[in-house]
């Protein structure tokens, strides 16, 4: 005789059903797009985060490219993640299988945290009459009264807020952004290179960016080394086209099995560093969004208000030519940090 579970249990277990049910109608499919750049991602981490608690009955896929399809599977705001090759515009197969790819989900909100003419060329093909209401970004949400180009100066992150905000959501966590989840365990390739306590440079840049470009690492690097010793290792940690050029700089760099390490590789580097100093690039977005000890060095190119890069740890040194900022400068303002 097979014995009938008590009313009670079956009551409560079709209460459930029924609410699982209600839940998997009334759940939505939201979209984000952030194609890069390294800086870009980690800067955008808090708004992701925030797009996430906002809908959080909700399925919320992210559309980027190639070299941060691994890195944001591993976010814990992301249910899924979709491939944007970025082919031309005229690519018209391609563009279509995109397309397709995009509409079966029936997105019931885009949040273009991109805002680039690429992406606003697939809201036209995706949503061509659409508002903030469905598409969230800077121009749908313009403030009144402002172009595009003026509200363009403003802060990165000061415009995410006013984005979010213009489209509905709280914000707790888009002006502070937190890249930490991006961190792997690296303590194989701190045992091979024997590290602990270690300063970390960052000396490169984009080969059509060379005004980011500070030129005195070498004399930093002996700086530290007179003052320090062995207390501090000193160490870079070149991307895949940076290995050949590092080997003019005067510290250890840092590789996994001959090649560069990876994004998260290197987030984790950063995070366990004592002290970094970098170029406005990628690898210095990271190191403050992950409240890492550091110096970024800005010549004319930006300002470190403008890529929303100051935190509590990590700050600038803004110069109109770096070339006029000395080595002992730089280094008065981290040997300060570490004392």
């Amino acid at each position: 005789m097979i014995r009938r579970p008590p009313r009670s249990t079956l009551d409560r277990s079709s209460a459930a059903s029924d609410v699982y049910k209600r839940q998997v109608i009334n759940m939505s499919n939201i979209l984000i797009i952030k194609h890069g750049s390294l800086g870009d991602i980690s800067q955008a981490s808090g708004a992701i985060q925030d797009i996430s608690e906002n809908h959080k009955n909700d399925q919320i896929h992210l559309l980027t490219t190639k070299p941060f399809i691994d890195l944001f599977k591993k976010n814990p705001f992301i249910h899924n993640v979709i491939l944007d090759k970025r082919l031309p515009r005229f690519n018209l197969i391609y563009l279509y299988f995109l397309m397709r790819e995009i509409k079966k989900h029936n997105f019931s909100k885009v949040f273009d945290l991109q805002n680039s003419s690429r992406t606003n060329f697939y809201k036209n093909i995706l949503f061509p009459k659409a508002g903030k209401e469905i598409w969230s970004s800077s121009t749908t949400t313009l403030p009144e009264g402002k172009n595009k180009s003026d509200f363009d100066k403003n802060s990165v992150l000061e415009r995410f807020e006013y984005q979010l905000k213009d489209s509905g959501l709280s914000t707790l966590n888009t002006l502070r952004p937190d890249f930490n989840w991006a961190a792997t365990d690296i303590s194989e390739i701190k045992n091979f290179y024997k590290i602990t306590k270690y300063i970390l440079l960052f000396p490169f840049c984009s080969p059509h960016l060379t005004i980011k470009k500070w030129p005195y690492y070498n004399k930093l690097i002996d700086l530290i080394s007179n003052k320090y010793g062995e207390e501090y290792k000193v160490i870079t940690a070149p991307g895949p086209t940076e290995i050949s050029e590092a080997k003019n700089i005067n510290a250890l760099a840092l590789l996994d099995n001959g090649r560069a390490l990876d994004i998260s590789q290197l987030t984790a580097l950063i995070k366990d560093s004592s002290f970094v100093v970098a170029n406005d690039t990628g690898p210095a977005h990271i190191a403050a969004h992950v409240g890492a000890k550091g110096l970024t060095l800005f010549g004319k190119h930006t300002t470190a208000y403008k890529v929303s890069i100051e935190r509590e740890n990590f700050k600038p040194i803004e110069v109109t030519d770096l070339k006029n900022l000395s080595a002992e400068r730089v280094f008065e303002r981290l040997s300060n940090s570490l004392t």
